[in-house]
C-alpha cells in the first residue's frame, strides 16, 4: 500500500489508523485551522440581504471537519500514550483551544445568528434549526462575545491556561498508574488471589525478567487484589499506592495538588467574567438542573434516603472483620470482607459468575439484546486500528449500514484508565462518502491468558452494556444536523440516561441466560446461581449511593466556592464526608488528586450528573418491567423518542414524550433496595 500524505487530512471514510504517526498531528491541525479561518472570513462579509441558514450549514461543515481530525488525535492520545505522541497532541491542543476561543468571540459571526433568529426566515425552518440556532447564541455568549477587548483576552488566556492544567493533570495520572508496580515473591503472600490474575501478575514480573508477581495500579491487577488477598499488608501496600497517586505523598514530579488549586481558581475567574457569580452556575447554565443549589438539595435528599442502609453495611462489615480479630477497620479491607459476607450470605462468589461469561458469549448476547430491542443487526467488519486487539463492528438495518463502532476492551500499558464511549464521526449532510455515525467504545478489562478467552466480572458486563448505552446513543440518531446529533447537544445531566438505562438489563434471566457459558464445562449459568446473583443485587447500595454523593456533593461544592484561593479542598472532602459518609478513608487518601472526571474530564460541576441521569433511566424501565424486558414496541418507543432524537430537543421533552410525565425519584430508590 503507498504510504499517504497525510492520513488524517486524506480520510475519506473512516479513520486510517495503521497509516498515522506523530508527525501528522500538528501538520494536519494547522492546515484545517487555517481552512476554516478563510472560510470564517468570507462568512463574516455577509450582506443582510444573503442572511440564510446556508451561513450556519458552512460553519457546521467545517466543525465538522475539525472534530474528526481531532477525535482521531485524541483518542490516540489515550489508548497508545507516548512521550512523542503527547508533545504533539499538546500543541494541536493549544491551537484548536485558541481557534475555538477566537470563533467563539466571533462578534461578526454571532450577529449573523442573531440577525437570522430575529428574522422572519427564522419562522420557517424546521424546530431542528432553530435549536441550533438557538444553542449557538447561547453558546456564543458563554464563550465571551459580548466581552469587552480587555476580557477578551483575559478569557481567552485562561481558557488556554485550563487546557494545558487538564492535560498535565490527566498526564500525571496515567505516569504515575504506568510507573507503579509492587514485586512480590513470596507465595505465601498473593493466598486468595484469583489464579487468572497470578497468572497475569506472573506474565509482567517475567517481562521485568523477574520471579515472582508484579502488582499494578490497573483495574484488572488492582481490584482483585483488595477484593480476594487474604495478606492484608499486601491490600494495604496497593491501596496506599492507589490513594495517593498523583499527589505530594506519590512522585513530586506527578503532584496535582497544585493544578487542583490552579484549575479551581482560573474556573471561578471565568466565570465571574461571564457574569456568574461562581463556576457551579456557569457549568449548570445547559444543563437540566436550574441552579447549583437544586443539585445539592437533590444529593443530600438521596443522601438521608440511603445512609441508614449505609450504615447496616458497614456495621456488617465491621462484624465480620471482628471475626478476625480487626478491631479497626481500614478502607483496604472493605473490599475484602464485603467480598467474604456476598460469598456467605448468597453463596456465590465474583470469580465463580466470572468462568460463566466469557467475552464471545458476552459480546453475543449484548448483539442479540439490542437486536430483540431495536432491530439492528450487528456484523463483524474489517478496518484500521490502533492495536491488534481492537475490533471493528457494523451496525445493520434493512442490509443497510446505519452505524458502526470500534470495541478497544483490555487494560495496558499507556492506555487512560477506565471506560468511555467517545464519537469518531458524527452523522451529518457533509460527507458523501460515509453518511452514519461512528463510535469508539473503550474500557480496561483482563485481557485472555494463554488459550483462554477473556472472562469478564458481572460488574465489567454492566461497564460494557452502560458503555454501549452510550454508544447507542451516538450511533441511533436520526438526526442529521450536525451540532445536535447523536449526543452533542444533549444536556450533560442526561447524557447518562442511556447507559444506565442499559445497565438494567445485566440484571434480567431472559438477557443474562443467553450470554452466559462456563469456561470449561461449557453449559449455560445454573438459574440457582442467577438468582443469587439478583439477591445480591443490591447488596451494599446504601454505601455505594453514599459514595456516589460523596464524590458529587464534592464537586458541587468546591465549583460554588466563591472564593477558591483560600479553599482547602481536602478539608471540603472531609466535611462532606462527615455529613453523607459511613466509611472514613484515611488522612493521606488523595482521592481528588486522580478525579479526572472534574479536572480532566467533562464533568466539572457536573458529576452529579449519574445520579440525576438514573432518577430518568430506572423510571423510564419501570415501563419494560411493565410491559415486557424484552418488548420491541416498548423498545422502538424509546429508541424513536429518546435515542434517536440527539440534541434536537429538550431532554426533559423527550423523558415526558416516552413516559407521559415528568421523572420521579420512586423508581430508583426501588431498583436500589432503599425503600423500606
Amino acid at each position: 500500500m503507498t504510504k499517504m500524505n497525510n492520513p488524517i487530512l486524506e480520510q475519506i471514510t473512516i479513520p486510517m489508523f495503521d497509516q498515522i504517526e506523530v508527525h501528522h498531528l500538528l501538520p494536519a491541525i494547522q492546515k484545517i485551522i487555517s481552512d476554516n479561518e478563510a472560510t470564517i472570513k468570507n462568512i463574516e462579509n455577509l450582506k443582510d440581504l444573503e442572511i440564510s441558514y446556508e451561513f450556519v450549514k458552512a460553519l457546521s461543515k467545517i466543525n465538522y471537519r475539525l472534530s474528526n481530525a481531532w477525535s482521531q488525535i485524541g483518542h490516540l492520545n489515550s489508548v497508545c500514550n507516548s512521550d512523542k505522541f503527547r508533545v504533539e497532541y499538546n500543541k494541536c491542543k493549544d491551537l484548536i483551544t485558541d481557534y475555538y476561543s477566537n470563533v467563539s468571540q466571533n462578534a461578526n459571526i454571532f450577529n449573523l445568528y442573531v440577525k437570522l433568529k430575529e428574522s422572519p426566515l427564522f419562522d420557517q425552518l424546521t424546530v431542528i434549526q432553530q435549536k441550533v440556532i438557538d444553542n449557538e447564541i447561547r453558546d456564543f455568549k458563554l464563550g465571551g462575545v459580548n466581552l469587552a477587548s480587555k476580557e477578551k483576552t483575559e478569557y481567552k488566556k485562561i481558557q488556554s491556561k485550563l487546557s494545558k492544567l487538564a492535560s498535565k493533570f490527566e498526564e500525571n495520572v496515567l505516569d504515575e498508574t504506568n510507573q507503579y508496580f509492587l514485586h512480590i515473591q513470596d507465595p505465601e503472600s498473593v493466598r486468595g488471589i484469583p489464579q487468572d490474575v497470578l497468572e497475569q501478575a506472573s506474565l509482567l514480573a517475567k517481562e521485568g525478567r523477574k520471579s515472582g508477581y508484579y502488582f499494578t495500579l490497573h483495574f484488572p491487577s488492582y481490584i482483585p487484589v483488595l477484593q480476594y488477598a487474604h495478606h492484608r499488608d499486601l491490600r494495604q501496600q496497593l491501596y496506599e499506592a492507589y490513594a495517593k497517586k498523583a499527589s505530594e505523598l506519590s512522585n513530586p514530579k506527578h503532584d496535582n495538588s497544585i493544578i487542583i488549586q490552579d484549575i479551581l481558581i482560573l474556573r471561578s475567574q471565568l466565570a465571574n467574567l461571564l457574569g456568574f457569580n461562581n463556576f457551579a452556575e456557569l457549568s449548570l447554565d445547559t444543563k437540566m438542573a436550574n441552579s447549583p443549589k437544586e443539585v445539592c438539595d437533590f444529593l443530600k435528599n438521596l443522601a438521608s434516603q440511603a445512609k441508614p442502609f449505609a450504615k447496616q453495611d458497614y456495621e456488617e462489615l465491621k462484624k465480620y472483620a471482628l471475626k478476625d480479630g480487626i478491631e479497626l477497620l481500614e478502607a483496604w479491607d472493605v473490599a475484602y470482607y464485603s467480598e467474604i459476607i456476598k460469598q456467605e450470605k448468597y453463596l456465590i462468589s465474583d470469580q465463580d459468575i466470572k468462568q460463566f461469561f466469557p467475552e464471545h458469549k458476552v459480546i453475543n448476547g449484548l448483539f442479540d439484546l439490542v437486536n430483540k430491542l431495536y432491530g439492528i443487526e450487528i456484523k463483524r467488519s474489517d478496518a484500521p486500528t490502533w492495536h491488534s486487539s481492537v475490533t471493528y463492528y457494523e451496525i445493520q438495518q434493512n442490509n443497510k449500514t446505519i452505524g458502526s463502532f470500534y470495541f478497544d476492551l483490555y487494560a495496558r500499558k499507556n492506555k487512560r484508565g477506565g471506560a468511555w464511549m467517545d464519537e469518531c464521526i458524527s452523522k451529518s449532510q457533509f460527507n458523501e462518502h460515509i453518511d452514519y455515525p461512528v463510535a469508539y467504545l473503550t474500557c480496561n478489562f483482563s485481557s485472555p491468558v494463554g488459550e483462554n478467552p477473556a472472562l469478564f466480572t458481572h460488574d465489567e458486563v454492566i461497564t460494557l452494556f452502560h458503555e454501549f448505552g452510550h454508544g447507542l446513543h451516538h450511533l441511533l440518531t436520526q438526526v442529521d444536523e450536525y451540532n445536535v446529533s447523536g449526543i452533542k447537544g444533549v444536556e450533560w445531566d442526561a447524557v447518562e440516561l442511556p447507559s444506565q438505562f442499559m445497565e438494567n438489563f445485566c440484571w434480567n434471566w431472559e438477557v443474562i441466560k443467553n450470554m452466559t457459558e462456563h469456561i470449561k464445562s461449557k453449559e449455560t449459568m445454573p438459574k440457582n446461581m442467577f438468582d443469587k446473583l439478583i439477591q445480591s443485587k443490591n447488596f451494599q447500595s446504601g454505601m455505594q449511593t453514599v459514595r456516589q454523593v460523596e464524590f458529587a456533593l464534592f464537586d458541587m461544592l468546591i465549583h460554588m466556592n466563591c472564593n477558591p484561593i483560600d479553599l482547602d479542598f481536602l478539608n471540603t472532602l472531609e466535611k462532606v464526608r462527615d455529613e453523607v459518609a459511613v466509611i472514613s478513608p484515611p488522612k493521606w487518601n488523595r482521592f481528588p488528586h486522580s478525579f479526572s472526571h472534574i479536572f480532566a474530564g467533562g464533568y466539572a460541576a457536573g458529576y452529579y450528573s449519574y445520579k440525576w441521569a438514573e432518577v430518568l433511566s430506572a423510571d423510564i424501565f419501570d415501563e419494560f418491567l411493565k410491559n415486557g424486558v424484552l418488548n420491541k414496541d416498548i423498545g422502538m418507543r424509546f429508541r424513536e423518542e429518546v435515542l434517536s432524537v440527539g440534541g434536537s430537543r429538550g431532554a426533559k421533552e423527550s423523558f415526558i414524550k416516552f413516559k407521559g410525565r415528568e421523572p420521579n425519584i420512586d423508581a430508583l430508590l426501588e431498583h436500589n433496595g432503599l425503600v423500606a
